[in-house]
């Protein structure tokens, strides 16, 4: 019992902390980006853990970087993430769509226009097709009709 009221005790100061981040949620096939975007210098944290041990590879290093590269702010901001669902690639589409947003709600005026040339703030619909009742197992695969 003692336990429960110090964890509310303990959420309510966290909420009552003064709101001095950017939330933007990003998404991709199944997978929900929740980013904090903060400004200032720091480190970027996926799932409390560094951007570049979530996301080892170079080229998520580098696509990771893509929205604060095309509005040249790189090093002026960080960010805080809570990704969910989907594989890993789905994961960092929706990641870097969220920081697309969280910086286009940070400075409409300055980051819109070439977010939007660039394509990251339209969520991209592409998912897996829902297999259909009466096939072979996948969403388009037909049984194999007889010759004659």
């Amino acid at each position: 019992m003692a336990k429960s009221k110090t964890k509310t005790k303990e959420l309510k100061s966290k909420s009552s902390k003064s709101k001095n981040y950017v939330f933007a949620v990003g998404r991709r096939k199944t997978a929900v980006a929740r980013v904090r975007l903060f400004s200032g210098k720091g480190q970027m944290i996926v799932n409390g853990m560094p951007a570049e041990e979530y996301f080892p590879s170079e080229v998520a290093k580098i696509a990771l970087l893509k929205p604060f590269t095309v509005t040249d702010t790189v090093g002026n901001y960080y960010a805080s993430v809570k990704v969910e669902s989907g594989g890993r690639s789905a994961q960092l589409g929706a990641v870097i769509h969220g920081l697309a947003r969280a910086l286009d709600k940070e400075n409409k005026e300055l980051y819109h226009s070439s977010l939007k040339k660039a394509g990251l703030l339209t969520r991209d619909p592409r998912a897996k097709e829902r297999r259909k009742p009466g096939q072979m197992g996948k969403a388009r695969k037909k049984k194999q009709s007889p010759k004659r």
